[in-house]
């Protein structure tokens, strides 16, 4: 599932006691999903209306460096492990129900409604009286069991949580346009990458895309609805266009040359998300049910969740103004939040490389030291500026090839980027690496979700060294899963002086040359 929300420095709950921040009056709500996209930006949404906040969390280290964490309180728990949810859910008055699986194959839409199931139960035990769900906006007309696998699961969880005895808001919302949305990335780079497209026939299915400001608006509303209203609502914007006019209008508004673009319609749902995967950040396997979606005409039957959640006073957004506010987020280096903030299916059970004593087996190591003639802080500079536009600091050709091929088998390559170009924080994705573990000045620890037979990780670290200079450690870990990981890594090993070494003394030139640029 996507929902891992925590916060050790925001308070956490082992045993069923919670510590934490929290304010006087206002509404106690549980947030599920804080490190996702929508989560991580309807929190701060939810206590500037003045409520309390709780997040529930299955690591609660995953709020640790968002600027709200001192204001919220935390939960241990995991929604697909119903014995975690009681404690999460104690003086709890409205719960926010924001995570999905990942995964394909038959056992995730079971994963999910077990997981749904599960916290509407909690709910209900503990007296809540309201969920609110966001889930997908299903095509009219269109029985369930004809809709995508993705479509279909969403309509159950929003259906399960409805018959849970809590009353329910099921928000339902098509394409989101915000900074960071994977539906945004998706289109944006779609967009911008390709001046004449052969594009599949559903660029041209009609599409009731949102803002994502007005999303957290609705979700934030939802908080005062009465008891009775125990239903779903469809949530859009106020244009309705086909995938085309939005690329038409997408260039426009990024001051594009217009784009050609050609609907065949021999591309299959399957070969599409193959094809986004290759243009675009966004991985074939989160492609694939946004491009499902997108085979149907979604557009909103009725409107009334503006009964309860009025417009505000210039209207909606409009698809041109919201492309426009995403574009000024993304060059102010402004994105709270990303499609990727959400980890990818894992295993957390895995010991970390820290551990005083490997509980796993064989681990492989690769490790370099450098003493570097330069304040540990500008070797600091471009250790924490790692990656994305900055790159690898070794060998572009391995590193890109790397990418390639774990695009090639579904992987998420290199094209995820940063968040930020200079700061990265505790579960910031970070290309084919995830922010495991930060120190400031001190500590990078990255951990792969690149495909794999087995965990890997990468440490660097700044020490202070003799005569005001540093020390630059560097660290590669893999624990091999089977004779396939023990072969990976010995057939990788003839290239690691080339790739981690020229890392190491990379990274301590362009240190070098920080440190020895004029100021300003």
């Amino acid at each position: 599932m996507t929902d891992s929300p925590a916060g050790d420095s925001a308070g956490e709950t082992n045993g069923g006691e919670i510590n934490g921040a929290g304010t006087n009056g206002g509404t106690r709500i549980l947030v599920t999903g804080a490190t996702g996209y929508i989560g991580g930006r309807l929190v701060p949404e939810l206590l500037a209306a003045g409520h309390r906040v709780r997040c529930l969390a299955r690591d609660p280290g995953r709020l640790r460096d968002l600027p709200w964490r001192g204001r919220v309180e935390s939960a241990r728990g995991d929604v697909t492990r119903p014995e975690t949810l009681p404690a999460a859910f104690e003086g709890v008055e409205v719960a926010y129900y924001l995570v999905h699986a990942l995964g394909t194959g038959p056992s995730f839409e079971q994963r999910d409604a077990d997981a749904a199931r599960a916290f509407g139960r909690a709910a209900a035990a503990a007296g809540v009286r309201r969920i609110v769900y966001l889930g997908g906006l299903i095509p009219a007309g269109v029985p369930e069991r004809e809709l995508s696998p993705h479509l279909r699961s969403r309509a159950e969880v929003g259906r399960i949580l409805r018959e849970s005895g809590v009353p329910t808001a099921e928000l339902r919302a098509a394409v989101i346009i915000g900074s960071g949305s994977a539906s945004f990335e998706m289109l944006r780079h779609l967009t911008e990458r390709l001046p004449v497209m052969i594009t599949p026939s559903w660029v041209r299915t009609r599409i009731q895309p949102i803002a994502v400001r007005d999303v957290l608006r609705h979700l934030v509303d939802c908080v005062r609805l009465p008891p009775e209203v125990n239903r779903s609502f469809d949530v859009g914007g106020p244009d309705v266009l086909t995938y085309r006019d939005m690329m038409l209008r997408y260039a426009r508004v990024a001051g594009l040359p217009r784009r050609v673009i050609v609907p065949v319609p021999v591309l299959t749902p399957s070969l599409s998300s193959h094809w986004v995967g290759l243009v675009t950040p966004v991985p074939s396997g989160l492609a694939r049910p946004l491009v499902e979606s997108l085979r149907y005409e979604v557009v909103c039957g009725e409107h009334d969740i503006r009964r309860w959640s009025p417009a505000p006073a210039g209207g909606p957004t409009g698809f041109d103004e919201a492309v426009r506010l995403a574009l000024k987020r993304i060059q102010d280096a402004d994105v709270s939040t990303r499609w990727s903030s959400a980890s990818l299916p894992g295993a957390p059970s895995d010991p970390l490389p820290s551990d005083p004593d490997w509980a796993g087996g064989s681990l492989y190591e690769d490790e370099r030291e450098l003493a570097v003639q330069v304040p540990p802080a500008a070797l600091w500079r471009v250790v924490e500026g790692i990656g994305g536009e900055n790159g690898w600091y070794s060998f572009p050709l391995a590193w890109a090839l790397r990418g390639w091929l774990d695009r090639a088998v579904g992987g998420v390559g290199l094209r995820r980027g940063r968040r930020d170009p200079a700061r990265l924080r505790v579960g910031d994705s970070l290309d084919f690496w995830r922010v495991e573990e930060i120190e400031p000045g001190r500590l990078l620890r990255l951990r792969a979700e690149m495909r794999l037979p087995g965990p890997a990780w990468l440490e660097l670290r700044v020490e202070p060294g003799a005569d005001g200079g540093a020390v630059y450690r560097q660290r590669a870990l893999f624990h091999p899963r089977g004779l396939a990981g023990h072969a990976y890594w010995w057939s990788v090993a003839p290239f690691h002086s080339v790739v981690f070494g020229g890392m190491a003394r990379n990274i301590a030139a362009r240190a070098e040359q920080y440190a020895a640029a004029p100021a300003g």
